[in-house]
């Protein structure tokens, strides 16, 4: 009999009339994020030995899912490059942009992984691609053997700073944005901005919302730095043609990771539900879901970034001088103030219930202080909403109209 056992690594054993047990473990999570230039350079190696949790060797296998807009740019320079170096890659082609962001492209990824009859201990899936790409590999990657690791290249500006560093996987689901996904860090994230040099400004401007996020909320250096060097680092793509520019790229990529991986790294799994980082992602799911596909994610993201600096000006928590800043600086960087999607108020009200739905009964909402700092609240009512929607829709028109939507969509959706 087990009654004098005693257990360790947190299994517990109550004896008596109703025996029971309690299982208590901890899985240690280790994941990198590498940067490296010119990553499928022939006589770059980083991709083989730069994770110590990968490497990859001549002779090894493996399977590479890439957005189909990428295969057309970088295709054949991904092929050579395994080829080089004796590495026999299966390359499948995806369409990933976020009209298509749904199971299907899930159970597509999972059929190729079954095909190429995939070892999950040792050949980790390589997702290159968009942060929709990542996405969804991730996911199919998380539920294939119950686990086979996966490293993401992502090849947008969204994909290195949000995307790529995270350890949220996800496809949409009816109306509802990512509903369905996992929590599945990527064995490695490598980021080479080197893609980017073939995106559109749009694109462009869609990874900058969610790296003005980070400035809005954590840090008044970067935001300064996004407004004084933001539309020419934007203007050159991020690849530092000049000593100057170099050096404001460097910086506009490194510190939102950082920040970024500062506020993750404690609370990956979401058990904390006050997050700084879902500043912008209140109102944003439900704005680009209704929106699709006028709307790209980052769009969506500073709308509501936009609404609700519109709603701390109310609460006086950000001066009205402030919020011209930051106005100024979301169209200097080639984003929407508005869509109308927000003349609709049922549809913010929808979006703050699904919301508390998901932050376990609380709004939890983060609002700006000034420009820098944060904090959260829990009494945002539909009044206000409605309120910071007409002062944000006055101050829209005094500026530029958008022309986004005009931009054509190019490689990395």
């Amino acid at each position: 009999m087990r009654s004098g056992t005693v257990f360790t690594q947190g299994l517990r054993h109550g004896v008596g009339e109703s025996p029971y047990w309690t299982v208590e473990a901890v899985r240690q999570v280790r994941y990198h994020v590498v940067s490296s230039e010119g990553l499928f350079d022939p006589g770059n190696t980083a991709l083989l030995t730069g994770c110590p949790d990968a490497p990859m060797y001549p002779g090894d296998r493996r399977l590479v899912v890439m957005d189909q807009n990428v295969d057309a740019l970088y295709g054949g320079d991904v092929r050579s490059y395994f080829t080089a170096h004796g590495i026999d890659a299966t390359v499948v082609p995806l369409r990933a942009d976020e009209a298509v962001k749904q199971w299907d492209a899930v159970a597509r990824v999972v059929d190729a992984m079954n095909d190429f009859g995939i070892d999950r201990r040792r050949e980790p899936v390589l997702a290159v691609g968009g942060g929709v790409l990542t996405d969804i590999v991730g996911f199919a990657a998380s539920l294939y053997r119950r686990g086979t690791p996966y490293i993401r290249i992502p090849t947008t500006l969204i994909g290195l700073v949000d995307a790529g560093v995270g350890v949220k996987t996800g496809v949409n689901y009816e109306r509802g944005k990512n509903r369905l996904g996992t929590y599945a860090p990527a064995t490695a994230t490598f980021l080479d901005r080197s893609f980017l040099r073939s995106l559109s400004l749009r694109h462009i401007s869609n990874g900058l919302a969610e790296i003005l996020k980070m400035a809005l909320i954590r840090s008044e250096a970067l935001f300064g730095l996004l407004e004084s060097r933001g539309a020419a680092v934007r203007a050159d793509r991020l690849q530092g043609t000049t000593e100057d520019l170099a050096r404001a790229a460097d910086a506009i990529i490194a510190e939102p990771i950082h920040l970024m991986l500062e506020e993750l790294q404690p609370n990956l799994w979401e058990s904390a539900l006050e997050r700084c980082v879902d500043y912008g992602h209140t109102f944003s799911p439900t704005l680009e879901m209704h929106a699709l596909p006028a709307l790209l994610h980052g769009e969506a993201v500073v709308i509501d970034m936009a609404l609700t600096t519109a709603l701390a000006t109310l609460r006086g928590d950000v001066s009205e001088a402030q919020a011209d800043r930051v106005y100024h600086v979301i169209q200097a960087l080639g984003l929407p103030l508005w869509n109308e999607v927000l003349e609709d108020p049922a549809l913010l009200d929808e979006a703050l219930r699904d919301t508390v739905r998901h932050r376990d009964g609380q709004q939890r909402l983060p609002l700006p202080i000034g420009i820098g700092r944060h904090h959260f609240v829990n009494d945002v009512t539909p009044a206000e909403l409605r309120d910071a929607a007409r002062l944000l829709g006055e101050r829209a028109r005094g500026y530029a109209p958008w022309a986004g939507a005009l931009v054509p969509e190019q490689v990395g959706a």
